[in-house]
């Protein structure tokens, strides 16, 4: 009975050093009960090979008491964000203090769903040339959950630039160090606000190889006022301005130039300016008259309609603007 469970142990031992070590990246602000939560969610899963939870406190002072959570094979550690102050600086700080072979982000107020390492690291490992992958996501909001997952595998630049597809969700994606380290590289911390740092991280992974995906949802997700940058439109707007500017392909794909465009247009109007609004509608529709951001931005600067109870609609079947 004893050497039966020494050879247990000592196969679990062999697996933990012979599976690439995962480090999840977990930047924080002021959520101290959705953390723990999606810290439990890191630790819980079933993924044999070890994991450390690298958790950075960004403008808020660290719980140090979270490394208590640590167990065999599960390293919990708090930081404090050291570089640009925001999401993207966090995560950076994250990334740089992670030891393992793989980084997984997590946001703060998402839990991984039972299985969620397991599969992905299983896709990237015996994907040849992979360098990045995400799944499906379950959006969670007042009340409602929507499952949603790309009906593809494979996911590359030029589909990213007509669609954001909102389904690669931070918090599901699994990259490999040495990219991040020495090729396409960090999160940009010059965009405006870190409002769109996910979807301009994206497109450059997307450059340097495809992106595989699990249509599995694998992430919960919560969406709620703090998620989708709420009374903040100025630096959304600025934010994909940059966007455009950073990424002339953009220019390859009428629809999708048409796509941020109308994002613009939708912005400027929810904050009021109404010129401003009307301008890039006008360039919206130029690219895609069929673009309905285009006419949901008018009717809100006409006043038809109030920007916060669009967003409360496409948020209930898991879809933002």
């Amino acid at each position: 009975m004893v050497a039966a469970v020494v050879t247990v142990a000592t196969e679990r031992s062999t697996r933990m050093t012979t599976l690439p070590r995962v480090s999840a990246v977990v930047p924080t602000r002021d959520r101290p009960e959705l953390l723990r939560a999606a810290v439990r969610s890191n630790l819980d899963q079933d993924y044999p090979g070890e994991l450390e939870v690298v958790v950075v406190y960004d403008r808020s002072e660290p719980d140090p008491t979270l490394t208590e959570l640590s167990r065999p094979g599960r390293l919990v550690r708090v930081i404090h964000n050291g570089r640009t102050p925001g999401l993207a600086g966090a995560r950076n700080t994250g990334i740089l203090a992670a030891t393992g072979e793989l980084i997984a982000f997590c946001d703060d107020d998402d839990e991984w769903l039972p299985g969620k390492l397991s599969a992905q690291v299983a896709a990237l490992t015996t994907t040849p040339g992979a360098e990045f992958v995400s799944s499906g996501i379950r959006v969670s909001y007042d009340g409602h959950t929507v499952d949603r997952s790309l009906s593809r595998d494979r996911i590359e630049l030029a589909d990213l630039l007509r669609d954001r597809m909102t389904e690669l969700h931070p918090s599901t994606f699994l990259i490999r160090a040495a990219v991040l380290h020495n090729g396409f590289g960090l999160v940009d911390e010059e965009i405006p606000g870190s409002y769109a740092e996910d979807y301009e991280f994206l497109l450059r992974a997307a450059r340097s190889a495809p992106l595989v995906n699990l249509r599995t949802p694998l992430v919960l997700v919560r969406w709620h006022k703090r998620s989708y940058f709420a009374q903040r439109w100025d630096t959304i707007s600025e934010a994909l301005q940059w966007l455009l500017e950073r990424y002339p392909e953009f220019g390859t794909q009428p629809a999708g130039e048409a796509r941020v465009a109308g994002q613009i247009a939708f912005a400027r109007a929810a904050s009021g300016d109404r010129q401003g609004a009307l301008r890039w509608a006008r360039r919206t529709l130029r690219r895609n008259p069929r673009e309905p951001r285009a006419y949901l931005a008018l009717a809100v600067a006409g006043r038809l309609i109030r920007a916060d109870a669009v967003l409360r609609t496409l948020h209930k079947r898991g879809r933002g603007i």
